[in-house]
């Protein structure tokens, strides 16, 4: 059965999360993907992940880079964009992710690929924008700074703490989900209207749309952000949402009356209390039972009472369960320099096209021959790779 995406081809000029985790979501569910690197390979190959990489290639790298041919091009060479071009025009959609401006003074923006696509879905995802006051001025557009610069890293924690950034890195992952659905927007467009279009999505954008109920609570009822200093789980709410210690663990308790938990904790004198103005003392009262009684115990008695709870675990934890239920979001793959390698697989569930994993993570420029000689003569792939314009 071929993919939901089969006879898509995506041109992918990406790095780091925001780009390739896009393009992998795609190449995941059948589209060709063709990843352009640098002849020494892409930049994330050599980012250590607690302080180490996987036989030389980098755990982040390998995480979203399946289901992809590599080609290893000198963008800076003249034979290398005109291949590119070349390739190009036999492509649905071009994905890059430099700093605005970059690919256009190589000869490879927007304008230069229409020229010879004219229908081309041409998609970029930067820091900041294409032209906006923090992109003018060359600053990075990188994950932690936009939670900082957007709110979010502020929102998080508890009163009287410094703020508290997201466990991962929420506001890539989030853009490489809109890049990912404004490119199958525009291919059903160009689908249904014959027109290539621009798509642009950039990490500050994400971030503010990610507090779109917080931001609208905060303007349209003229009240600001608080955090709790009990740590009430978010800002924004009220008591008893947040985590609670236990006698072994910690249990998360979501949105509940506050009656009803402090009758089942059996904590007297907490119903008349005020959920958002006493939200720390009432926390706090609640917190004193909960940590007396094992996390498992507790979260069977809120649950059983019709209160959304669960118990706080580590993502070991959490992998080690879905690999031991033989659950597909645990994938094994053969990959040639590392072998034996596990990833998290796609988290799209299609019942007539589902996804499938059709490559490891390729090596740098492993394809760079098979692809290439789609559109250059032997002779023409040799004397590129003689001038070091390919790898």
């Amino acid at each position: 059965m071929p993919g939901a995406l089969d006879g898509i081809r995506i041109l992918d000029f990406t790095q780091m999360m925001l780009g390739p985790y896009a393009t992998q979501l795609l190449a995941d569910l059948g589209a060709d993907v063709i990843k352009v690197e640098r002849r020494e390979g892409e930049w994330e190959r050599r980012l250590e992940m607690m302080g180490e990489l996987v036989d030389g290639d980098s755990a982040a790298f390998l995480a979203m880079n399946r289901n992809k041919r590599s080609v290893a091009v000198d963008l800076k060479s003249p034979g290398g964009r005109d291949a590119l071009l070349r390739l190009a025009a036999r492509c649905d959609v071009v994905v890059e992710n430099f700093r605005p401006g970059v690919l256009d003074r190589l000869g490879l923006g927007y304008d230069d690929l229409r020229a010879v696509k004219p229908d081309i879905i041409y998609c970029s995802g930067t820091g900041w924008g294409r032209d906006t006051v923090f992109a003018r001025d060359g600053r990075p557009g990188q994950d932690l700074l936009i939670q900082a610069m957007s709110g979010l890293a502020a929102a998080g924690g508890r009163a009287g703490d410094p703020p508290t950034p997201a466990g991962t890195s929420i506001v890539d992952a989030s853009t490489a989900l809109t890049l990912s659905n404004g490119i199958l927007a525009a291919l059903v467009a160009r689908e249904r209207h014959g027109v290539g279009q621009r798509v642009e999505v950039d990490l500050y954008s994400t971030a503010i749309a990610l507090q779109c109920q917080e931001i609208s609570a905060m303007v349209n009822q003229g009240r600001p952000w608080q955090r709790s200093a009990a740590g009430v789980g978010q800002a924004w709410l009220s008591a008893p949402f947040g985590i609670y210690a236990a006698a072994d663990g910690h249990v998360a308790i979501a949105m509940a009356p506050v009656d009803a938990v402090a009758d089942l904790l059996g904590v007297p004198g907490l119903g008349d209390k005020d959920p958002w103005r006493d939200r720390d003392e009432v926390k706090t009262a609640l917190e004193a039972a909960t940590v007396r009684r094992p996390a498992d115990d507790l979260v069977a008695q809120l649950l059983a009472a019709g209160i959304w709870a669960a118990r706080v675990r580590t993502t070991a934890e959490a992998v080690d369960e879905l690999r031991e239920q033989g659950h597909d979001l645990v994938v094994e793959v053969d990959h040639p320099s590392h072998g034996r390698l596990e990833l998290i697989g796609c988290p799209v569930r299609l019942s007539e096209t589902p996804w499938q994993l059709r490559m490891p993570p390729p090596v740098a420029g492993e394809h760079t021959d098979e692809v290439l000689a789609e559109v250059l003569s032997g002779d023409e792939l040799a004397t590129l790779r003689a001038q070091g314009a390919v790898g």
